[in-house]
């Protein structure tokens, strides 16, 4: 089959990459096998996943098994920037090569590739598909709270009875105490009428909606995809959140309430002028999730 994709994609399972290409042709995308053998394994060794595949590859042709007629060679790009081709399968291949490893990190793989979690995490990730790819971001009033509360609205309505309401109740995370309820609407009006025309601006006024938390959950989720947007109006850039690990982001939003340089730092060196991007806004949703997973 030639490989005339002219649109590709990369995606994130638990900080793996998966990527795929789209096959105008046949109205379809193709997966790179070894992307989803890594990411089912956890496996960062290419080496190990090879051979992994290998080993797999021959005993389902001894078992006749149709994935490996139905397997063909597509051009993947590496990270050293060349194209190389690569075993693919389609969305069907790939649901049956999950299963076809059959344990449990295949199975969990596989709720997350067909959207099949039925968790509050699984349902709201597809409305933040939905939502960067609806156009609706574009109507509203970047930096502002009724923005904040429409953003939360939509990745949690039908989830929780307060998706889009601004709590009511004091809330704290470990160590951390967020705004004390009897004070959240002054502080939001602070936070609100705070400058966002550059990005050490912006920045700040991220940090201080953090420190907020208006929403009794959600808050990470939903402020990051504000932020975005911010940046996006502001400054035509957006982050791409998936150079900054999970632990580091963690870490400095912790130490953001006492100092954002370090939240600031990681911030600048992730920025992208891709902001129409369909790559890196998937990209995007997948680590503004996954920072939210308990390890």
């Amino acid at each position: 089959m030639e490989n005339k994709a002219t649109k590709k994609s990369i995606r994130f399972y638990k900080d793996h990459e998966v990527r795929a290409v789209w096959d105008d042709a046949q109205n379809k995308w193709w997966f790179s096998v070894l992307d989803v053998v890594g990411a089912i394994n956890e496996q960062d060794d290419y080496q190990k996943t090879r051979n992994y595949w290998k080993y797999l590859k021959a005993k389902l042709r001894k078992e006749n098994s149709e994935l490996v007629s139905v397997t063909t060679q597509l051009k993947f790009r590496a990270a050293d920037g060349k194209l190389y081709n690569t075993d693919s399968l389609d969305a069907e291949g790939i649901t049956n090569l999950a299963k076809a490893i059959h344990n449990d990190s295949a199975m969990n793989f596989l709720d997350w590739f067909v959207y099949s979690d039925n968790t509050i995490d699984g349902q709201s990730k597809k409305k933040a598909y939905t939502l960067m790819e609806s156009g609706l971001l574009e109507t509203m009033k970047p930096g502002t709270v009724k923005c904040l509360q429409q953003i939360h609205a939509f990745l949690f309505g039908g989830l929780y009875d307060f998706a889009g309401k601004i709590r009511t109740k004091t809330i704290s995370k470990g160590n951390t105490i967020f705004c004390l309820a009897e004070h959240l609407h002054q502080f939001l009006q602070n936070v609100e009428e705070m400058p966002d025309s550059t990005f050490d601006e912006i920045v700040d006024k991220y940090v201080e909606m953090n420190m907020a938390h208006p929403f009794m959950e959600g808050n990470g989720r939903s402020t990051r995809i504000w932020l975005d947007l911010m940046l996006k109006k502001r400054l035509g850039l957006c982050v791409d959140w998936s150079k900054i690990g999970k632990r580091d982001y963690l870490n400095a939003m912790i130490e953001s309430e006492m100092n954002s340089d370090k939240i600031r730092g990681l911030l600048r060196q992730a920025l992208t002028d891709k902001i129409d991007d369909r790559e890196t806004f998937m990209k995007g949703i997948d680590y503004s999730y996954y920072y939210e997973q308990e390890d």
